[in-house]
């Protein structure tokens, strides 16, 4: 990471007082290679995992180069690919032309609450495909067997976000 003061106006891109940037730097390329390695794009990684880092969870797209050494154009396509899957919002500095990027609200809830509804298409699409295929043949069971788990999963992953909800509004 970088050092010096960003278009935030902060020192580096969210540096809170005594922050070691570089074990901040270590653990941005460490989460952002573990959420690779589960299937998101790598600079979607970086990008989430160094705002996910930042004390305020909001950077402009300079900050974000500046701080992975990454182009604006990799910071964009990262961006519009962590926006449309619905963990980064764009808004605007008040009084500028600059967006900022800023991680959700409750961003694992949201995320989860989302995987919801792939898991609902996903299973939809299974299950004609079972029919299509015959769900007495060895590729049409597997299709309905894997419809069933998706089934189940979803119906799992509504109890746990609403176990979540109710922990997390009982924390605060």
């Amino acid at each position: 990471m970088t050092s010096g003061t960003g278009e935030s106006g902060r020192t580096g891109a969210g540096a809170g007082a005594g922050r070691d940037e570089e074990a901040v730097s270590r653990f941005v390329e460490r989460f952002a290679a573990e959420m690779t390695e589960a299937g998101m794009q790598r600079m979607a990684a970086r990008v989430f995992a160094a705002l996910l880092a930042d004390d305020d969870g909001s950077m402009t797209s300079a900050d974000l180069g500046r701080q992975l050494r990454i182009s604006p154009a990799a910071v964009s396509g990262a961006i519009n690919y962590l926006t449309q899957v619905s963990m980064v919002g764009r808004e605007r500095d008040p009084g500028s032309r600059r967006d900022r990027y800023r991680l959700h609200d409750e961003i694992w809830y949201a995320t989860f609450a989302n995987r919801d509804q792939v898991l609902t298409r996903w299973e939809r699409t299974l299950k004609d495909g079972a029919r299509s295929l015959g769900e007495d043949t060895p590729a049409g069971a597997r299709l309905a067997e894997t419809a069933e788990f998706f089934a189940f999963m979803q119906a799992e992953l509504i109890g746990v976000l609403d176990r979540w909800h109710e922990h997390r509004t009982s924390s605060r």
